[in-house]
């Protein structure tokens, strides 16, 4: 490109693309993607954004074009890769001035810079970091911050970097400049702190936010920087300064107040010295020990006693939580059960913690974490009113607030301890309360909720059956309208410790005899409760009981079975009460297995209403309509008519684009491992255009999801799916072609092509062929590049299976006298030999190497009383793995094969000189594979 006419040519470009009229976006945006690979673009671009009198737009722009360019064509194996010429230059000019005046557009050439510097820094670029150095040191109020900018993005990228090799290289320069750092970071702090305190608002402000960049820098540097940081006396003493920092950060929050321009960027400081030390903790459990006491000191002191009123807010007491649980539940802090085994720092953290939870302070923990964090508010009360299935049945850990993991963790680490004082607080509350005392209501629905978490610990200390008696059964007929609360606790309740029961029970037979009673009970409670809320909590009791025994349930649920077809006829016009029938309904199926069958008179209706958009009540019944749905189809032993037929709500529900779209395509490939001739015979062209509408406008994510159908239609029919799917690949060709830049995307990519080379090598052929007309090149260039960026985006495919199904691909074009082919001999070696060590595994007795993935013949696994067994799509899916090349085809036999092929169509001199284009060690490596063949 020449400079001078290009600039201007671009700058118009850049200026189209930014047009709201598509008439003038689209023709601008295909000009800039076909200038992406021509010398000089991105010096034209560096010239415009760094152009501070043109248009915000155009230089952001500017800006995303160099960004994309970085990942697509910076490194020297990629296709169209810039030249070292060009990227020297490029790099001088990114450096040359720190003066970007607008926030969002420095933010992003920090990023870019970073992402050069990741590729580059330090081998190719070691003027970058003395550079910023110098620049962070600077007068100019402007320049300093973007410098700082700049170093933060640089640092975050070069400690994300994971290959030895990079460690090193980054805790070099941690060690280099670390000094610096904490000097930045200090003189920024103080100067803060001065402005603060002398009312200079605006001038703190400032200094708050390079305080705030030089503390991201430091966390990077501290957390990665350095192996055996307990060793470094800076890095020790600024672990110890940040409980300092923060004291003063947070007398900081008392001073300003809540709506002073600093506050929000006071509290996000104030969050990131958490993190120093959460991610401390992490990496570096052994180098934390001597923060252990000041630690627990001081979360505690701000979370549990006076010291924290005013000052903490929510952000910071989750933190402060989450500190105190990794601290107790660090493996690494507990000795082993032989203490002699045990490792001294183990030792040491034990010692520790064991002299910081003194029973009053235990007591102290315990009692404020039920009685203050517990209490419901406001706007949970609201919450739990709206959606009482989903919030009052988030019991798993994933989904409980911090304040109740940290109450499991510390209850069952110390449970000697805090069992008396919460049995203290449930004698406390005994017989009905008073539904004038809001607060008591609020304190007895904490208290029931901590018994309910901790059941497991309390279940030898608890009769719960006296209990359920003299108390419980109470609380559930006081029908006061403020009552429900508790009403709808003791059936959680309830269920949590039925939950207990079926998980301590290890005779199967104990457990059905267990199991029987409890489930005739919750049977005869249903029916005699009138209360819809209370149905949905008996209902979701009955859930769990039925998850937990599964296939055990099938003899007893005969009096269900019956029940649930009328009570959905009863609650029409109780949609809540509907989702609860359909979430047992899904339990239910599960544990029924292939029976399940005998359910689709009352089942596929039920499925039917629930899914079809022109319904009203899907808007409430559509999320466990669609779950019902695609556990049916797991279950079902084979395709009946009725079930084909309730497809056709499909097409609808994909047009919405909703969240379920993930429950909609586990269902479009349950019906593919179903009955996949007659699905695709029926649906495909619908499917199709759904698909295409879809890719039109969705994320990388949604993206991927749409094309493992592509990927699971092929597998389970080739030839078919690849015909009915025909109109998305030349877009999955292009993604291949043009180096697909989101990793899980083109992963996908190559999954979807490897099918189609390997088990229908007709249609690649003419995939091929159509693509080489549409792009007007060679049928043999085209293919060239589609090998050539195979081989480089390899480390983009992280399953095996993928792995394996790659080179048992490129491996099918062998042998081949194609010159192209040839030309790509060797990288089509290398993924062989990188896919041989993913899959075969050394026999230790023999010393030959198997491959791992082979499978000969079915089996019905054997289960221990804890496995679920197979649902008949995972039957299914075992039967198709068996005629599944990547299961089915040996990887070493057959790369033995394809060399011999290729060696007898060239002779064995045209062969021998074809292997010296391979590297050496992958030669040797290869012929350890082969030995024996």
């Amino acid at each position: 490109m020449d400079m001078d006419s290009a600039s201007s040519v671009v700058l118009q470009a850049l200026t189209q693309a930014t047009s709201q009229d598509t008439a003038v976006l689209k023709p601008a945006e295909e000009q800039l993607r076909q200038w992406e690979t021509q010398p000089g673009f991105y010096s034209v671009l560096l010239n415009i954004f760094n152009n501070h009198m043109l248009d915000v737009n155009v230089r952001w722009l500017a800006v995303l074009y160099f960004k994309n360019g970085i990942d697509r064509y910076w490194r020297r194996v990629a296709p169209h890769a810039l030249s070292e010429e060009e990227k020297t230059s490029l790099r001088a000019g990114l450096i040359t001035n720190f003066n970007e005046p607008i926030n969002q557009i420095a933010t992003q050439i920090a990023v870019l810079i970073a992402k050069v510097a990741r590729l580059d820094c330090p081998r190719q670029w070691p003027e970058l970091i003395p550079i910023l150095l110098e620049s962070v040191k600077g007068q100019d109020g402007l320049q300093q911050h973007r410098a700082l900018l700049t170093f933060y993005h640089v640092t975050k990228t070069l400690a994300s970097k994971r290959l030895a090799q990079d460690r090193r290289l980054f805790q070099d320069l941690a060690s280099g400049i670390y000094s610096f750092a904490c000097s930045l970071w200090s003189h920024h702090t103080d100067c803060f702190l001065q402005q603060i305190y002398a009312r200079e608002e605006a001038a703190a402000l400032s200094s708050l936010e390079r305080t705030l960049l030089s503390l991201k820098v430091i966390r990077k540097l501290t957390v990665h920087g350095f192996q055996e940081p307990q060793q470094n006396m800076e890095v020790m003493g600024f672990l110890n300064a940040v409980f300092e920092r923060l004291k003063q950060f947070l007398e900081c929050c008392r001073q300003v107040g809540p709506d002073s321009t600093c506050r929000e960027k006071l509290e996000k400081t104030i969050i990131l010295y958490t993190k120093v030390l959460l991610d401390f903790l992490q990496y570096h459990p052994c180098a934390f020990i001597p923060l252990i006491q000041r630690s627990l000191e001081f979360a505690v002191s701000y979370i549990f006693t006076p010291a924290g009123e005013g000052v903490t807010f929510e952000r910071f007491i989750v933190q402060c939580m989450n500190l105190i649980k990794m601290i107790v539940k660090n493996d690494a802090y507990k000795p082993a059960k032989n203490i002699e085994d045990s490792k001294p720092e183990s030792l040491e953290a034990q010692k520790i913690k064991t002299a910081f939870f003194t029973h009053p302070t235990l007591t102290e923990i315990g009692r404020r974490l039920v009685s203050h964090y517990f209490l419901l508010t406001e706007e949970e009360l609201a919450m739990w009113e709206e959606d009482p299935e989903s919030f009052g049945n988030s019991t798993s850990p994933d989904t409980l607030p911090c304040t109740e993991v940290l109450f499991l963790d510390i209850f069952h680490n110390y449970s000697q301890t805090l069992t008396p004082v919460l049995l203290e607080m449930v004698q406390n509350l005994q017989g009905p309360t008073n539904v004038e005392d809001p607060l008591q209501l609020l304190m007895k629905d904490a208290v029931y909720n901590a018994v309910g978490l901790a059941a497991y610990e309390l279940f030898d200390n608890v009769d719960f059956d006296q209990w359920f008696k003299n108390q419980l059964l109470g609380e559930l007929q006081v029908n006061h309208h403020r009552y429900k609360l508790i009403r709808r606790r003791v059936i959680w309740l309830i269920g949590q410790w039925i939950s207990v029961i079926l998980s301590l029970m290890q005779d199967p037979d104990l457990v059905v005899r267990i199991e029987t009673s409890i489930f005739g009970l919750l049977f005869q409670l249903l029916q005699q409760v009138t209360e819809c809320d209370t149905k949905m909590q008996v209902l979701h009791v009955i859930s769990c009981v039925i998850e937990r025994v599964n296939i055990q349930i099938r003899p007893y649920v005969g009096c269900l079975v019956q029940y649930l077809p009328l009570l959905w006829k009863q609650s029409e016009e109780h949609n809540m009460l509907r989702c609860a029938i359909l979430t047992t309904l899904v339990h239910l199926v599960q544990g029924l297995g292939a029976e399940s069958k005998n359910l689709y008179p009352f089942l596929l209706p039920v499925i039917q209403l629930s899914t079809d958009v022109s319904q009203p009540p899907h808007v409430y019944l559509l999320e466990d309509g669609l779950e019902l749905w695609f556990v049916t189809l797991e279950n079902s032993p084979a395709v009946t008519p009725e079930l084909l037929r309730i497809f056709q709500n499909m097409s609808a529900l994909l047009e919405l684009s909703s969240e379920n779209l993930r429950t909609c395509f586990q269902i479009v490939n349950a019906y593919l491992y179903l009955s996949a001739t007659e699905f695709l015979q029926n649906y495909a062209e619908s499917l199709c255009r759904s698909f295409c509408d879809l890719l039109k406008d969705i994320t990388n994510e949604g993206q991927v999801q749409v094309l493992k159908v592509v990927e699971v239609a092929l597998k389970v029919s080739p030839l078919l799916g690849a015909h009915m799917f025909q109109p998305l690949l030349p877009a999955v060709f292009r993604g291949i072609v043009d180096g697909e830049r989101y990793p899980v995307v083109m992963s996908t990519y190559l999954g979807i092509m490897g099918r189609v080379l390997l088990q229908n090598s007709s249609f690649f052929s003419s995939l091929l062929t159509q693509m080489a007309s549409e792009c007007s090149q060679e049928v043999d260039q085209l293919l060239g590049s589609v090998i050539e960026m195979w081989v480089d985006r390899m480390d983009n495919i992280t399953q095996p299976e993928r792995r394996k199904l790659s080179s048992l691909a490129l491996l099918s074009l062998l042998p081949s006298d194609n010159s192209v082919i040839q030309d790509k001999f060797c990288g089509i070696i290398n993924i062989s030999v990188e896919a041989l060590h993913d899959v075969m595994t050394e026999d230790t007795e023999t010393g030959t190497f198997k491959d791992c993935m082979l499978m000969s013949h079915f089996e019905e696994p054997k289960l221990s009383d804890d496995e679920e067994p197979p649902t008949e799509q995972d039957k299914r899916k075992k039967l198709l793995a068996l005629e599944d090349p990547v299961h089915s085809v040996s990887l070493q036999q057959f790369v033995y094969e394809k060399l011999k092929a290729q060696q007898a169509l060239m002779g064995d001199q045209g062969f021998g000189v074809l292997m010296e284009t391979v590297d050496t060690e992958l030669v040797r490596q290869l012929q350890e594979f082969l030995q024996g063949l």
